[in-house]
């Protein structure tokens, strides 16, 4: 039927993304010092936390801090970042984040291949590969 068709589509996307995320996760573990992942189940797992937590609480705490958001020109929203990776840090095993330092660059070199990683899935949650045409 045209519902599970639509469910699986969606589900699909929501497991990609999610594997995209996990990917520059890593790939942020791994060009931060401060940031480790000891296995592919706690990259998995910190992830999902770290998705979770953009999901349910990042944006109570945006409303709550928007003045001072505005007041910075938007650079809060990467100290916001950077609470929610130690938060994720501190509740994942075998995930770790050394510091405000690192969770604070990790949180903007994250931000950064996650959004290059996602440019290349299109709403379906199919794989995109952009052509421009000079």
């Amino acid at each position: 039927s045209t519902h599970s068709l639509m469910f699986e589509t969606a589900m699909r996307g929501l497991i990609l993304r999610w594997i995209l995320y996990a990917l520059a996760l890593w790939i942020t573990s791994w060009i931060i010092q401060g940031i480790e992942v000891t296995n592919p189940l706690s990259l998995l797992i910190a992830s999902l936390v770290l998705g979770i937590l953009n999901a349910v609480i990042r944006p109570i705490v945006l409303l709550l801090t928007l003045p001072l958001t505005i007041l910075t020109l938007g650079l809060f929203i990467f100290v916001i970042n950077a609470f929610l990776l130690l938060l994720t840090s501190s509740v994942v095993s075998g995930f770790e984040v050394h510091g405000f330092g690192s969770a604070f660059v990790g949180a903007i070199i994250l931000s950064i291949v996650s959004w290059a990683l996602n440019a290349l899935v299109n709403d379906s949650g199919k794989m995109e590969i952009l052509r421009i045409r000079f």
